[in-house]
């Protein structure tokens, strides 16, 4: 049997960090057994669901890279398949209607929360002859849920589960007004989609007890079910907005890449060993339910940082140029040339060394390609005495007869002159960082000298050495 695994999230805010690692799971599994992954928007609550959300989701999905086969599902749009699935029990005396008021359950509620009893319906209409309905009311459709034995989950990472059907009340299929409810909805579609295996948070532990009554009257079989915990934040409470960036692409617009991530929620729950720097294509060999804790994982945004860093020294240079260009171009109001691309890309190597996020890689970068006079800040602006000006002024004037401009020549002349006049070679060398990138800190600088070119660099030192 081929596996078809399903991502089915409602649409009523962003791909949330949980959501996207559950999507993550989902994937790895179909895409390890050659299978099918499906996404399904599940958009039955009209009142929350929305298509900025829908297109928050997709974007936050395909920038993450989870693809999924085929065309997204909407839910809402098979409203009338649910609908005659909840007929076609009502038929078979797996259901039944059930005419009680708003105050009726009202008050069923409030009686029981007097009596210190669980808040569930008590099956008044389960066996009672329909011509005794009200006039004037229009009935939900209620399953007629097994109130003897027990419902078992052999659940792929929880283990084994029970739940006394005593427990469980009889749930609405139908609404009055004839739409379905959610809990219908899933199971019809996990079973018309063909899905083999469903993983999803634990959250929805519950909720799969009450599902698999639906698949038992309906004589379907159900998926296998792994319910993942959930993530906490760092301090071990649920993840929540005070714990900062939630959405897929609020990790995109704090400059993580998408591979980063993918590693990071892929260890986040799951292990192979010690590895933790798990490329996709291993993601895919390796991936199995049997690696999935029991606990929750807890974020770890340091972890995460570090973790980034190491995919951003790997990735390709002309990529990192595409990725901070935005960012740049913003900083500096105006568009990037082919010869600020170009410095760019050969700066590269020394920039992503140092950077741990593509925003610090935009603010390490601006300096190269920002229009002279080059501004500087506070700490750069201290080492620029005027006797290290006046030092400026001398190296300039041996660096403007170099013939060979690479860093190894550069840093030799610098030091020859260090040397001569009984100086420490970063007495020499923080000056000249200071103005050639307006900062203290920076890649190596003779390596910034060689990317900037003779001429840049002349003009930089001239621009705060003068005629000193």
């Amino acid at each position: 049997m081929s596996v078809v695994t399903r991502f089915a999230p409602s649409p009523t805010g962003y791909l949330h960090i949980g959501g996207a690692r559950t999507a993550l799971f989902n994937w790895l599994y179909a895409r390890h057994h050659g299978g099918t992954f499906l996404l399904r928007i599940e958009d039955t609550d009209r009142a929350r669901s929305t298509q900025a959300a829908v297109d928050a989701i997709i974007d936050g999905l395909s920038w993450l890279g989870l693809t999924w086969d085929g065309d997204a599902v909407s839910q809402f749009e098979r409203r009338e398949r649910h609908a005659e699935v909840a007929r076609t029990m009502l038929a078979q005396g797996h259901a039944y209607h059930c005419y009680c008021s708003p105050e009726e359950l009202e008050e069923m509620r409030e009686q029981q929360k007097a009596a210190g009893l669980p808040m569930r319906y008590d099956g008044r209409w389960r066996d009672r002859d329909p011509s005794e309905a009200p006039a004037g009311v229009a009935p939900v459709i209620r399953l007629k849920a097994p109130r003897e034995g027990e419902t078992v989950l052999q659940d792929k990472v929880q283990g084994e589960v029970r739940v006394q059907n005593s427990q469980l009340d009889d749930m609405v299929l139908l609404r009055a007004d004839g739409t379905p409810t959610y809990m219908l909805s899933v199971v019809v579609d996990d079973q018309d989609m063909g899905v083999t295996q469903v993983i999803r948070g634990d959250d929805h532990l519950t909720n799969t007890f009450r599902q698999l009554q639906i698949y038992q009257a309906m004589g379907w079989t159900p998926p296998d079910f792994a319910h993942i915990p959930l993530i906490h934040g760092p301090d071990g409470a649920k993840l929540s907005k005070r714990h900062g960036a939630l959405g897929a692409e609020a990790y995109r617009d704090l400059g993580y890449l998408p591979e980063a991530l993918r590693n990071y929620l892929l260890r986040l729950g799951w292990s192979h060993g010690d590895d933790e720097i798990i490329s996709t294509e291993d993601a895919v060999s390796w991936f199995n339910l049997e690696g999935i804790g029991r606990s929750p994982s807890r974020m770890d945004y340091a972890k995460l940082d570090n973790l980034n860093g190491h995919y951003i020294r790997q990735a390709d240079d002309g990529r990192l140029v595409d990725l901070i260009g935005p960012r740049l171009v913003t900083a500096l109001g105006r568009d990037l040339s082919d010869a600020d691309r170009d410095l760019l890309r050969r700066a590269m190597p020394g920039l992503k060394a140092r950077a741990k996020t593509l925003v610090e890689l935009a603010n390490g970068a601006q300096f190269y390609i920002t229009a002279r006079p080059l501004p500087l800040d506070e700490k750069a602006t201290q080492l620029l005495s005027d006797e290290a000006r006046a030092q400026l002024a001398t190296i300039a004037g041996r660096l403007k007869d170099a013939s060979d401009w690479t860093a190894a020549t550069l840093e030799g002349i610098v030091r020859t002159y260090a040397e001569e006049t009984g100086l420490k070679l970063g007495k020499l060398a923080q000056p000249l960082r200071a103005a050639l990138s307006g900062s203290a800190v920076s890649p190596p600088i003779f390596e910034v000298a060689e990317v900037l070119g003779q001429a840049e660099t002349l003009a930089r030192i001239s621009d705060v050495a003068g005629g000193a």
